[in-house]
């Protein structure tokens, strides 16, 4: 069975976020998938395989299976487009969010969010505790700007900063965030800043063995989604996200929102570049 580790979100090794890649024959059993997943230790792996309708993926955390990732997506059409298996053009992912359309142009592929939507702002008596989780306070909030539920596959707490250098500084108490991630029944949490040409980006989701990942596509295309409902984004614009920058994996993500006859459409991009090809045998065992 072929293993691969690809690096997202990112045009050159050693940048991005990682994600393991693997390439399978037909389906495997779930408890396969999430032990092969803790054996590479990555934040997800995705396992794809073809079937009459599409490219079947699936996704796999080192403690449990979660239902869209786009880093690891990213990876996986990047990869079937490196190795000759598909060419530049649409491609179907069969997910267990939904079948999403997948773009591949020249070396960066663009993939279809879940539909958007929010699920409510963070009750204002657990802002402290959530900004506090961090070691913040309530006034390195924007005031404009509350923390909100959004999902577009993955829910998330948008988490929004006033600047760069808060974001940069905050350090997080796993243990409230996981408490926090459990109680509103999220991945995680995105913290952000507004920047002149970017949003910066950081996010958390301990409760899934992720203290912090360098690169989220869902949390992105989530927070293109509270973004534009504050008319921060416009549609049909490109936008840019920076990610990972602390944890010396510098990430870059593209957004594209679009509105047709009233319904909201999330698109997110990037690149992604192979770091380690490999082979993993199930039925290996030791002679003595």
């Amino acid at each position: 069975m072929k293993v691969y580790v690809m690096d997202s979100f990112s045009d050159r090794i050693f940048g991005g976020n990682q994600a393991g890649v693997v390439l399978a024959d037909k389906a495997l059993e779930p408890a396969v998938m999430q032990q092969v997943a803790a054996e590479l230790k990555h934040s997800e792996t995705a396992f794809v395989w073809q079937t009459e309708e599409g490219n079947r993926l699936r996704y796999f955390t080192p403690a449990g299976e979660v239902d869209l990732c786009g880093h690891a997506t990213v990876a996986v059409f990047a990869l079937l487009r490196r190795l000759g298996r598909i060419e530049d053009g649409t491609h179907k992912a069969l997910t267990r969010a939904g079948a999403l359309e997948i773009e591949v142009s020249g070396e960066t592929v663009w993939m279809d969010m879940a539909p958007p939507k929010t699920l409510g702002i963070l009750p204002e008596e657990s802002w402290e505790e959530l900004y506090g989780a961090y070691g913040l306070t309530l006034e390195d909030r924007p005031a404009d700007l509350p923390p909100e539920i959004v999902s577009t596959g993955l829910a998330d707490i948008m988490m929004p900063v006033r600047d760069h250098e808060t974001l940069l500084r905050a350090v997080q108490d796993e243990r409230t965030v996981t408490e926090l991630s459990r109680r509103f029944d999220v991945t995680g949490v995105h913290m952000f800043c507004l920047g002149e040409e970017a949003v910066y980006c950081s996010n958390f989701a301990p409760l899934y063995d992720i203290p912090e990942e360098c690169a989220t596509g869902t949390s992105n295309g989530a927070l293109t989604y509270y973004l534009y409902e504050r008319s921060l984004v416009e549609p049909e614009r490109e936008n840019l996200f920076l990610q990972g920058e602390h944890m010396e994996r510098p990430s870059r993500i593209l957004s594209r929102l679009t509105v047709q006859d009233g319904v909201v459409r999330v698109r997110i991009g990037g690149q992604a570049v192979m770091s380690l090809a490999g082979e993993m045998d199930l039925f290996c065992k030791v002679r003595l």
